[in-house]
C-alpha cells in the first residue's frame, strides 16, 4: 500500500519555467520564492513533507508518475524548508547537486495550474 508523504498544488507556473522544463528539469518553489527566481519555478502550496526524500519513492506531478533515483545532500532540508528542488529527469544514480532529486521517465511536455504534486513510499 501506498504512504502519502507530500501532496501539494501547482499554484503559479514562472515565464520561462516551461523552458527549463524542456532542458530536463523542473524546479520547485512554494509560494513567496525569490523574485528572481520565481519566473524559472513551478510555483506550490505547500505541505509538511512526512519523510526525507530518498531513491525508490514514487513522485507524481499532474498525470505523470516518476522514480526517485536519487537525492542530494541538501534536497529534503531544502524541499521541507523552502518548497525548493530541483527535479532531473536523467535517472542519474548519484545526484549532481546538493538540492537536486534524480527521477527516472520521460521529460513532462507541460504542466498546468492546479496539477498535483504528490511524493509516495511505494
Amino acid at each position: 500500500m501506498s504512504n502519502v508523504i507530500y501532496s501539494s498544488k501547482i499554484k503559479q507556473i514562472g515565464e520561462f519555467a516551461q523552458e527549463a522544463l524542456a532542458d530536463g528539469m523542473l524546479i520547485l518553489f512554494k509560494n513567496g520564492a525569490p523574485v528572481d527566481l520565481a519566473d524559472y519555478c513551478f510555483i506550490h502550496s505547500h505541505d509538511d513533507l512526512k519523510q526525507d526524500l530518498q531513491a525508490g519513492q514514487i513522485i507524481q506531478l499532474g498525470k505523470h508518475i516518476y522514480k526517485i533515483t536519487a537525492v542530494g545532500d541538501v534536497g529534503s532540508v531544502n524541499f521541507r524548508e523552502l518548497g525548493h528542488i530541483t527535479l532531473k529527469f536523467d535517472g542519474n544514480s548519484q545526484a549532481e547537486l546538493p538540492g537536486a532529486v534524480h527521477v527516472e521517465g520521460e521529460i513532462p511536455t507541460q504542466l498546468f495550474v492546479g496539477d498535483e504534486i504528490r511524493i509516495v513510499n511505494d
